[in-house]
C-alpha cells in the first residue's frame, strides 16, 4: 500500500496515478510492494529529521527510511516541497518533473540502487529518467 501524508499545505491532486506508477516501478524492479508512506513537508520539518536521526545539519530534498524485508519494500519517504521547488528552478525543469524524480528516487533506493559514487549516480539517473517517462 502506498499512502500520501502531508505536513504542509501542498497536496498531490492525482494520488491514485502516482500510487499506480510507483507500484509499477516496484514490480518492474522485481520487488513487491509492502507499505510505503510518502510524507510531504517543508524545509524546517525535514531539516529537523535530518538533525535528529542522521546528525546532518543540512537542507535536503528527500530522506528515506528503509524498513524493507528482502524484496518486499516498506519505508517512509520524507520530501521537502520547498527543496523540490528550488531544485526545479535550479535545474530549469517543471516542478512536477522534479517531484516525480524525487519520488521515484526514494523507491529506487529501496530496490537496491545507490548514489554515492559517480557510476552509481549515473545508473540512478538513468533509472529515474526511464521511469519518469513512463508516467508522462
Amino acid at each position: 500500500m502506498i499512502s500520501f501524508n502531508y505536513e504542509t499545505d501542498f497536496k498531490i491532486s492525482n494520488e491514485q496515478n502516482f500510487a499506480v506508477w510507483i507500484s509499477e516501478v516496484i514490480a518492474s524492479e522485481d520487488c513487491r510492494l509492502g507499505e510505503i508512506n510518502y510524507i510531504f513537508c517543508n524545509d524546517n520539518y525535514l531539516h529537523d529529521i535530518n538533525l535528529k536521526y542522521l546528525n546532518h545539519d543540512t537542507l535536503t530534498d528527500i530522506i528515506s527510511f528503509d524498513y524493507s524485508v528482502g524484496k518486499e519494500l516498506h519505508g517512509d519517504i520524507y520530501i521537502s516541497v520547498d527543496r523540490v521547488k528550488e531544485n526545479a528552478k535550479y535545474f530549469n525543469v517543471e516542478f512536477k518533473e522534479e517531484l516525480k524524480r524525487v519520488m521515484v528516487h526514494g523507491v529506487l533506493h529501496y530496490c537496491g540502487y545507490k548514489d554515492k559514487s559517480e557510476e552509481d549516480k549515473s545508473i540512478m539517473r538513468l533509472k529515474e529518467d526511464f521511469y519518469i517517462k513512463q508516467l508522462s
